[in-house]
């Protein structure tokens, strides 16, 4: 799994899901009013990932965030070199990503829109935001273990529209309250373009702990045997 065409297939993977989630966010704002507001977002970034998914999953897994690869690597389905490279992948994915929207749409859209950067709500306090973001995580860290590693689930062939219908209701649930992440390059792209680090370590520890949390939950814990490695 860990070579070049694997690694190009995260890049491209990223690519999708930062590109359509960030799209749909500026067209959303009142420089381009094409409204749908939290639903559009949500189906725009389970959409892409759910292309992303079959399109590339068999070449190197459908990681596409960094913290489903720190997940797989825990529990041993990646190896540690490998998930290093995957995401600085991925990394760079998110920022082409977020410099092609800067590109596509106007100045005002990008300032409205923040370039697509997840943030909470004021009120939401630092718990808060690390806790959902964990749970949004560890929902997503499961369904990909059930729909694309475990064989009862690969049998019924729906693992990309799981994952990205898992992504749509994550969003649809809590993307009003913390933006929604789940993902550290998905922040780490629009905030290293906007220069905007505000709670940008909290969109990494949720997601990983959340995602690592899931990944040895159903690998230790419901993942037959046989599964196992």
């Amino acid at each position: 799994m860990a070579n070049s065409r694997a690694y190009l297939a995260e890049f491209l993977g990223t690519f999708f899901l930062c590109f359509a989630g960030i799209g749909a966010i500026l067209s959303g704002t009142p420089a381009v009013g094409a409204g749908g507001g939290l639903v559009a977002i949500a189906l725009a970034h389970g959409l892409a990932l759910s292309v992303a998914v079959n399109a590339f999953g068999g070449i190197s897994g459908a990681h596409f965030n960094p913290a489903v690869t720190i997940g797989m690597a825990v529990t041993q389905r990646i190896g540690p070199a490998a998930a290093g490279v995957y995401i600085v992948v991925q990394l760079l994915a998110a920022v082409t990503a977020s410099l092609a929207c800067r590109a596509i749409f106007p100045a005002a859209a990008v300032s409205q829109g923040l370039l697509g950067l997840p943030l909470p709500q004021p009120w939401v306090s630092t718990g808060t935001l690390i806790l959902a973001e964990a749970i949004m995580a560890f929902v997503l860290m499961i369904a990909i273990y059930g729909t694309a590693i475990d064989d009862r689930g690969r049998a019924v062939k729906i693992g990309g529209f799981g994952i990205g219908l898992t992504v749509a209701f994550n969003i649809l649930a809590v993307g009003a309250i913390t933006g929604a992440s789940m993902n550290p390059a998905r922040s780490f792209g629009p905030a290293l373009v906007s220069g905007i680090w505000s709670f940008h370590i909290y969109y990494w520890v949720g997601p990983i702990l959340g995602a690592v949390l899931g990944a040895l939950l159903y690998d230790r814990v419901l993942l037959d045997r046989v599964d196992r490695r």
